[in-house]
């Protein structure tokens, strides 16, 4: 159910979208991590103040969220965020294990804008030799070896 909460919560990432937008930090998007009605993380779009294709704003949430509340797993909160999250955001948001997320804009209102991702998400349904970036894979007996050592660590922490 969406009530006020939740739309004050939008609210807040939508702001953020056009705060960096305007700052020039990088694309309209914002988004932020809320743990029962407290927001742990913020975030927008700082690809280009950063110079990081990786700096989008539920990813600047979620390390944001991470670092405050010194976890990698965010299992009781939530995501609000201006637009439909990416592939790569998408699986940063698997990744942290939020409870929900919510968005504003779709993956279609941002193709609109010329942010349109479905190149990725058609990719990653080709085979690797199929794919526009050559996916070479270069098999390692000591890459393995790493691996193995990780299987039988005492103390490892799953992720």
């Amino acid at each position: 159910m969406i009530g006020e909460r939740e739309k004050r919560f939008m609210q807040y990432a939508v702001a953020l979208s056009a705060k960096g937008m305007k700052t020039g930090d990088g694309g309209p998007f914002g988004s932020i991590v809320v743990r029962g009605d407290e927001i742990v993380g913020e975030g927008w779009n700082q690809v280009l103040c950063n110079n990081d294709p990786t700096a989008h704003a539920e990813v600047m949430a979620i390390r944001d969220a991470c670092n405050k509340l010194q976890t990698f797993q965010l299992n009781d909160c939530e995501i609000y965020t201006s637009c439909e999250p990416c592939p790569m955001c998408l699986g940063a948001i698997y990744w942290a294990r939020p409870a929900r997320v919510y968005f504003a804009n779709t993956r279609e209102d941002a193709a609109a804008i010329d942010f349109d991702d479905s190149f990725i998400y058609d990719e990653i349904n080709r085979p690797m030799d199929a794919r526009k970036i050559p996916m070479i894979h270069m098999p390692d007996a000591s890459a393995l070896h790493v691996f193995e050592e990780w299987k039988h660590k005492e103390n490892r922490t799953l992720y």
